[in-house]
């Protein structure tokens, strides 16, 4: 459970990087937020506070973005 929810978090990251482009704020509906939705969820159960926090701050950038873009209001 512990490397699934690090290689999530992982992915997670690496799509934010994306998602933080002008046009690409999208991107956070589908490479971001379910994948550090699922990071969070293994992370807790495997109780890996490193891919718990990973998951966390990545997801709360992503929210952060799609609020400042308007795509959550």
């Amino acid at each position: 459970m512990r490397v699934l929810s690090l290689i999530f978090g992982i992915l997670a990251a690496l799509g934010l990087l994306l998602g933080l482009l002008p046009f690409f704020g999208w991107l956070n509906w589908l490479f971001v937020l379910p994948p550090a939705v699922l990071g969070l969820i293994f992370g807790a159960l495997g109780r890996d506070r490193g891919a718990v926090t990973l998951s966390a701050v990545v997801a709360a950038i992503g929210v952060l973005r799609l609020m400042l873009g308007g795509g959550v209001l």
